[in-house]
């Protein structure tokens, strides 16, 4: 499972490969987890949110929102300077660049949506080869975690001279072991995006149209959910395996068949949502209904009908629009639960 121990777990694999002391295997420790400290960013930016402008919310989202500049290379890279100039210890150096640059990397090739291209490619994307409980990377992040763990138990908690629960990684212990282990799990991060790209192309030729790389995300080890715009009126939407192929196949429809009649509020709620961040909707699906004066547009993701767990996809945005007075409200619904309204400084 990719989360902040398992970063934490390669950040002390790259320290005790590196051969560095206890102090300096904290700090790359602490390197390999400091991209995930902007949650409290984010937490900030969520208690002030509403009272910012639209623009400038737009702004302080690139720079406090969760996967966003803290995950950009343009971030990993200075800090990596500071450590250069503050420690002036190139071993250290490497290791903390490596550590902090490996975190940016095993998001971005699992399945989260990133700019880690900031800010000279605003945009966001992913390389979504990895699935996100992917089994190599979960055993392999977690074995070195695991002995720490157990050396501290073992030592009854006492941090004492020749006791502490680092001496293990900065005495060398299994060094031969845990390198071979971050070289299967470098090799197996890199191949995993090739491997993604040759059944994309097979995908491709087979369904005879051009789905993209952006287009797959992973939703199970070797297991991919997919669409593509199939024509002016629907999308196609299938899931694929490495050992199996295109699998559960379907199509489903862009617009509701009564498109011309709400056409207005299906214009309005589109322009809302494309100047909103993050965007977590790629294939966009409306859905109109009516009560009383109250018009009910929700836009969700062509991708819902095959995803079971991920949150990007099951986001609905609802925007209600009072027919007489011209009054919105947008709400936004998660796995099925409603949300407060919206501030209205998120979308104009």
């Amino acid at each position: 499972m990719v989360n902040t121990l398992s970063h934490l777990g390669i950040g002390l694999l790259i320290a005790s490969v590196a051969g560095l002391n206890s102090r300096q295997i904290k700090i790359v420790a602490f390197m390999a987890i400091l991209p995930d400290l902007d949650f409290i960013l984010n937490a900030l930016l969520l208690a002030i949110d509403q009272d910012l402008s639209h623009r400038a919310y737009n702004s302080l989202y690139y720079f406090f929102g969760h996967r966003e500049f803290m995950h950009s290379i343009l971030f990993a890279s200075l800090v990596t300077l500071y450590i250069w100039f503050k420690e002036k210890n190139g071993i250290l150096t490497l290791a903390s660049g490596a550590a902090i640059f490996s975190h940016i990397y095993l998001d971005y090739v699992t399945s989260w949506k990133m700019r880690p291209f900031f800010p000279f490619v605003t945009d966001s994307s992913t390389i979504g080869a990895i699935d996100f409980f992917d089994p190599v990377v979960t055993i392999i992040s977690f074995i070195p975690i695991v002995y720490i763990l157990a050396e501290h138990a073992k030592k009854n908690g006492y941090l004492k001279d020749g006791n502490n629960w680092l001496s293990g990684l900065s005495k060398g212990k299994h060094e031969i072991f845990y390198r071979n282990l971050l070289i299967v799990f470098t090799i197996w991060c890199l191949l995993n995006p090739v491997a993604k790209a040759l059944l994309i192309d097979h995908i491709e030729e087979t369904e005879g149209h051009n789905i993209g790389y952006q287009g797959s995300y992973p939703i199970s080890p070797g297991k991919f959910l997919s669409a593509y715009s199939y024509n002016d009126s629907y999308y196609r939407i299938f899931t694929s395996s490495y050992w199996s192929g295109i699998e559960n196949a379907a199509f489903v429809r862009k617009y509701p068949n009564n498109e011309g009649e709400f056409i207005e509020y299906l214009s309005k709620a589109e322009i809302l949502y494309g100047n909103s961040l993050p965007g977590e909707i790629d294939y966009p699906v409306y859905d109109v209904s009516t009560y009383g004066n109250n018009v009910t547009v929700t836009l969700s993701d062509a991708r819902n009908p095959l995803a079971q767990y991920w949150a990007y996809f099951k986001t609905d945005y609802v925007f209600v629009f009072d027919e007489d007075t011209g009054n919105y409200q947008v709400y936004i619904k998660r796995n099925g639960q409603y949300g407060k309204p919206v501030p209205m400084n998120l979308f104009e």
